[in-house]
């Protein structure tokens, strides 16, 4: 069985207006979600309550904790819709059995699973070694759609800037694409 399959099968389809939890930072929540329609911020709270957003998630994209669905620990992390989304939920025990018994539906779950770690990689790698504008520069490149659906001070946050910095990073493209700077 290939995974579409599987999830349209043993999914649940749930429909969640803009500014609606997916899950929270806390939760106990053993579902792994693909997003149909919409747009998802996946974030990180620290103890003081500041906010770091993890990644964005895009139509037809896989999102869930591991920690809490795999090693039933509570979320890691919240997921929070930035826009009218639909979620396909499916519950992670009943894939991971499902994979157990069928090559091709484990198969796809590896690929997924390698396509999310170098994801992951590559964000590490931009935040840890690249500027805050090469990492604009990269983000306008990758995913250009995004500039118009989340509001700018997310856009920073997953940046790992200000918005002031945003700003100004903005400023200084803009005036680098125009020749204003020469």
């Amino acid at each position: 069985m290939d995974f579409l399959t599987f999830v349209e099968r043993n999914g649940r389809r749930i429909a969640l207006p803009a500014g609606e939890h997916v899950f929270r930072q806390g939760d106990e929540d053993r579902s792994v979600y693909v997003l149909e329609r919409g747009l998802l911020k996946a974030y990180y709270l620290s103890g003081d309550g500041r906010e770091t957003i993890k990644s964005f998630i895009l139509e037809g994209e896989l999102i869930g904790s591991l920690a809490s669905a795999w090693r039933k620990e509570t979320c890691s992390f919240g997921v929070v819709t930035l826009e009218p989304s639909s979620v396909l939920a499916f519950d992670f025990d009943a894939l991971h059995s499902a994979c157990l018994r069928d090559i091709d539906l484990a198969g796809a779950m590896i690929e997924h699973l390698l396509s999310f770690s170098m994801k992951k990689e590559r964000r590490e790698r931009e935040l840890l070694t690249e500027s805050a504008e090469h990492r604009y520069r990269t983000l306008l490149d990758r995913s250009p759609e995004l500039f118009d659906r989340v509001r700018q001070k997310d856009i920073a946050r997953y940046l790992g800037i200000t918005p002031v910095a945003l700003s100004r990073i903005r400023q200084r493209t803009a005036a680098a694409s125009t020749g204003e700077g020469d």
